[in-house]
C-alpha cells in the first residue's frame, strides 16, 4: 500500500525523530519554532509533503517563544541595551519580547496585549513583569502606566503601526528608544498582499518607507533598520525599526531601506544562511 504524499505536521515531526511525542511536537509547532521549507508553520494539523525540509529552530530556545530570538538580534544590531531600564512591550502575546527584555536586564516590563491569558505563566508570575492583558493599546488610558518607560518594543498584528504612535508617546521618558517590528502584510494595501503574504521587494520598500513617514508625522524619527532572520507566518518577511522622539538628528534614508530590503531577499533566497 502506498503512503499519502502529505502528512500532518505534528505527526511528521514524530516520524522524522524531531519530537519525542505528538504532544511535544504540537508544543514546538504552536510556539512558532518549526520551519517547513524555510516557512514558519504554527498549526499542528497543517498537511505538508513528506519531502519537506522540516527544522526545529531551537528546541532549547531560551525564551518562551521565538519572538525573543527576533528581538535579541534587533537589540544586538541596534546596539541597544535594556539593562536597568523600564520597558514596555506592546503586543506581548506569549511574551517572547518580554522574556528577552528581562534576560537583557530590564528592571521592569509592562506587557500589554489585547488578548487575555496569552502571556506565559512564568512571566505572569515574574515580579518584574506587569501583565496588562485585555488592553487595546490604541485606546490606552493615560493612567495605564504610572511611570515613564525608557524603552518600548512593538509587535502588533492585523493593525497598522501608524495607530500606535500617538498613544505610545504618552508613556515615554525623555530620550526613550522604540523598537518596532514592521509587518508589511498588515501595512500594505489588500491588492498588494496575495494570500496573506507580501513577496515583492518593491512593496517591502514602499511599506517600510510609509511606516517611517507616518511615524515622523507623529514625532518619531527612524534611526536604524534591519530585517528579522526569522520569517513570520506564511513566510512573510519582517523588519525592525529603531526610532526616537528627537527629529533633529539623522534618519534612515530611502537608499538604506532599499539596501536592507535587498539584503533580506538575498538572505532568504540563499536558504536562511547567516547574513553576516
Amino acid at each position: 500500500m502506498t503512503h499519502p504524499s502529505k502528512e500532518r505536521l505534528d505527526l511528521l515531526l514524530v516520524e522524522q525523530g524531531l519530537a519525542p511525542s505528538r504532544e511535544q511536537a504540537q508544543r514546538f509547532i504552536m510556539s512558532g519554532s518549526v520551519l517547513v521549507d524555510g516557512r514558519c508553520l504554527d498549526k499542528p494539523g497543517t498537511r505538508v509533503p513528506f519531502t519537506s525540509n522540516v527544522e526545529i529552530l531551537s528546541p532549547s530556545c531560551p525564551y518562551v517563544s521565538r519572538g525573543g530570538l527576533k528581538l535579541e538580534r534587533a537589540l544586538d544590531r541596534f546596539n541597544v541595551s535594556p539593562e536597568g531600564r523600564v520597558a514596555l512591550d506592546v503586543g506581548a502575546s506569549t511574551g517572547g519580547f518580554t522574556h528577552c527584555l528581562l534576560a537583557r536586564g530590564a528592571v521592569r516590563v509592562y506587557s500589554v496585549d489585547v488578548g487575555k491569558g496569552q502571556l506565559h505563566w512564568s512571566l505572569r508570575e515574574n515580579p518584574r513583569v506587569v501583565s496588562l492583558s485585555g488592553v487595546n493599546f490604541r485606546h490606552a488610558p493615560p493612567d495605564l502606566i504610572r511611570e515613564k518607560v525608557d524603552l518600548a518594543v512593538l509587535d502588533v498584528s492585523f493593525i497598522s503601526l501608524s495607530l500606535m504612535w500617538r498613544p505610545l508617546s504618552a508613556f515615554l521618558s525623555a530620550g526613550a528608544g522604540v523598537i518596532a517590528l514592521v509587518k508589511p502584510q498588515f501595512e500594505a494595501g489588500r491588492k498588494k498582499v496575495r494570500g496573506g503574504v507580501v513577496r515583492d521587494p518593491d512593496v517591502h520598500k514602499e511599506t517600510v518607507l510609509a511606516v517611517i513617514a507616518r511615524a515622523r508625522g507623529q514625532g518619531f524619527a527612524a534611526r536604524a533598520l534591519t530585517f528579522s532572520p526569522l520569517q513570520g507566518p506564511a513566510g512573510n518577511m519582517e523588519f525592525f525599526l529603531l526610532l526616537g522622539a528627537d527629529l533633529s538628528s539623522g534618519e534612515v534614508l530611502p537608499e538604506e531601506v532599499g539596501s536592507v530590503v535587498s539584503q533580506a531577499h538575498e538572505f532568504f533566497r540563499k536558504g536562511r544562511k547567516d547574513a553576516d
